[in-house]
């Protein structure tokens, strides 16, 4: 798809969306316009994500540089960068329309896992002040590896859709930060060995979730080898999901200095990256093949 027609659809499809979103009223009650719409700022955010443009500055820089004739009402950086953050729980409500239009609601099968999200290096950690409410330090067992700073935690369908997604201390339980994750699911969730917890499986049974990890090696399985060899190629499909938000959108930098800004900066990517399955499925590609969508 040419990069042209790439924006047309991001814009057209989130200003469809946010006039059912706002309707008649004012989502401001106080002051002018901006002079850029909040349908073409999202539309910057997600495009420039998509592009792997991580930062306000770099978005704003690049549609100022080749875009102007397109969104002529760019104004200043920190115009720009300041209602983009302002809009961070518009853009929460566009993925969950976005989940409704590809009928991610309906999955019986989620997959569960979490990333680092490190604020800083370890040497700089003592005087870091970034997040000093929940910033911590953590070990990552997959990159075997320490990190100060915060942890992400997401939810994905079977077929690679984002579901839900939050961020706790570094040092926090991931079986805590599952239940942040699972309003409204119902069916199987399948998770790593972080997740083992009989008492909390009891508690997840309890609300329709089915929750299915690998056991420890010191562990008896009573389940059948098949069913665990599945479960496994299953729960690889959220290290992809993770793989790609780490390499395209950055979802590992955090460049926020407070957590109204990273909430902003998080919803954006989850939006962009589920904006390129449906784009995908628009073209009948597999949703999870973002390589060469953009012409």
């Amino acid at each position: 798809m040419p990069l042209e027609d790439f924006i047309i659809t991001v814009f057209c499809w989130i200003e469809e969306r946010y006039s059912c979103l706002i309707g008649e009223r004012r989502l401001r009650q106080r002051g002018f316009s901006p002079k850029l719409t909040d349908t073409e700022v999202i539309t910057l955010e997600v495009v420039g994500e998509f592009l792997g443009l991580e930062t306000d500055v770099a978005i704003w820089k690049y549609f100022s540089r080749h875009w102007r004739s397109w969104f002529p009402a760019l104004g200043a950086r920190t115009t720009f960068a300041q209602q983009a953050a302002k809009l961070w729980a518009i853009k929460q409500q566009l993925h969950q329309r976005l989940l409704s239009d590809l009928g991610a609601g309906a999955d019986p099968i989620h997959v569960v896992d979490g990333c680092p999200l490190p604020v800083c290096t370890l040497s700089r950690a003592p005087h870091c002040r970034l997040f000093p409410e929940v910033a911590d330090y953590g070990y990552c067992a997959a990159k075997k590896q320490y990190h100060y700073g915060l942890h992400g935690h997401l939810m994905i369908t079977i077929n690679g859709v984002i579901r839900a997604c939050t961020v706790t201390a570094a040092s926090g339980d991931e079986r805590e930060a599952l239940w942040d994750l699972t309003d409204g699911v119902r069916g199987l969730v399948i998770g790593d060995k972080g997740y083992i917890s009989a008492f909390l499986r009891t508690e997840l049974v309890a609300v329709g979730i089915d929750l299915q990890t690998p056991l420890r090696a010191n562990m008896l399985d009573p389940r059948p080898p098949g069913v665990i060899k599945q479960l496994t190629k299953t729960r690889r499909l959220v290290e992809t999901v993770i793989g790609q938000l780490s390499e395209q959108f950055h979802f590992e930098k955090i460049r926020a200095r407070d957590t109204w800004h990273l909430t902003s900066r998080m919803a954006r990517k989850v939006l962009a990256h589920t904006l390129g399955i449906f784009m995908n499925r628009q073209l009948g590609r597999p949703d999870l093949q973002f390589e060469n969508l953009i012409a």
